[in-house]
């Protein structure tokens, strides 16, 4: 059962990576995010190189995305015209981002790059989610009413210029914002691989204040865009797509994105955001094991201590 990837240059197991495309896609439909930071990670643990996982995986997060957004769009929960400006930055974010890959790799330091981003980025969004959520929980838990926020959106979003309309999100605002956080998902999906949605879902509701209910489908119709140019312009500049493994994976990402969506609804928001930043966590932990700690570490201490 083990196909050779021609790219990565080692043998896996064919099911096991279907089956893993299927997972990671059925988180992906759940959370309402590309899934590529969980997938990079696990494929990395797998014996693949981080500049192959990241880059090969990509295809996976665009099927899982789309997948996501047909469902999404049928319930009216896409912003087109917000997605479209954030991919517009997205674009010019991933042809940046490729370039400082290819640099990195140049130098040697690719692989340490985006193990440390994954150990930076998720154990804090990780972390800061987790709080988040676990603290609702235990409020409605208790019974406590939960204090009564300010919803303002911050005055900075007015002083921009180049302001538009975004009816779908009930928004007149400076198209800067959204184009800035299109740029940084594109860099972040060049880099990590990424689409960037544990990141912009958060940035959307809190900072642009978007309605909740057509935030999860933008972000997704975003990645799809973003992610595209990035697999394009990683296979271009870099050649680090093993399509080989970007077809197993993006077999079962379609299929477990719909899944995903289906139970989306059958659980609490709070929950949901609680067991996402669980994973998150976890995620970025397990890197910076991967990162600090390695088996080759043990196995050369190992015979020392047994000489003594």
């Amino acid at each position: 059962m083990e196909i050779y990837l021609p790219i990565a240059e080692i043998s896996v197991n064919w099911p096991l990576l279907i089956l893993l495309g299927a997972v990671v896609g059925f988180v992906s439909g759940l959370f309402g995010i590309g899934g590529g930071f969980l997938m990079a990670p696990v494929l990395v643990f797998m014996g693949i190189p981080p500049t192959v996982a990241v880059a090969s995986q990509a295809s996976h997060v665009v099927a899982s995305s789309t997948s996501g957004v047909i469902r999404y769009s049928g319930q009216g929960g896409v912003d087109f015209r917000m997605g479209g400006v954030m991919a517009l930055g997205g674009a010019l974010g991933a042809i940046g981002g490729v370039e400082l890959f290819r640099y990195l790799r140049l130098l040697g330091q690719a692989d340490l790059v985006v193990s440390v981003s994954y150990l930076v980025f998720l154990g804090a969004i990780g972390l800061l989610m987790l709080y988040e959520s676990l603290t609702t929980i235990l409020r409605r838990v208790r019974g406590e009413i939960a204090p009564r926020t300010e919803r303002r959106r911050p005055l900075w979003l007015y002083g921009l210029p180049w302001k538009m309309r975004f009816p779908k999100s009930g928004l007149y605002i400076s198209a800067i914002p959204p184009l800035g956080l299109g740029v940084f998902a594109g860099i972040l999906s060049a880099i990590m691989g990424v689409g960037g949605g544990f990141i912009l879902v958060p940035a959307m509701l809190y900072a642009l204040r978007m309605k909740a209910s057509v935030v999860v489908g933008t972000s997704l119709f975003q990645i799809i865009i973003t992610t595209a140019i990035t697999t394009v312009l990683q296979a271009g500049r870099n050649q680090t797509v093993d399509v080989v493994l970007s077809t197993l994976l993006l077999l079962g990402g379609v299929v477990g994105a719909q899944l995903g969506v289906r139970y989306a609804g059958r659980f609490k928001a709070d929950v949901l955001r609680a067991a996402l930043g669980l994973i998150v966590l976890l995620v970025g932990i397990q890197m910076g094991l991967e990162l600090f700690v390695r088996p080759s570490d043990i196995f050369l201490i190992a015979p020392g201590v047994a000489d003594g």
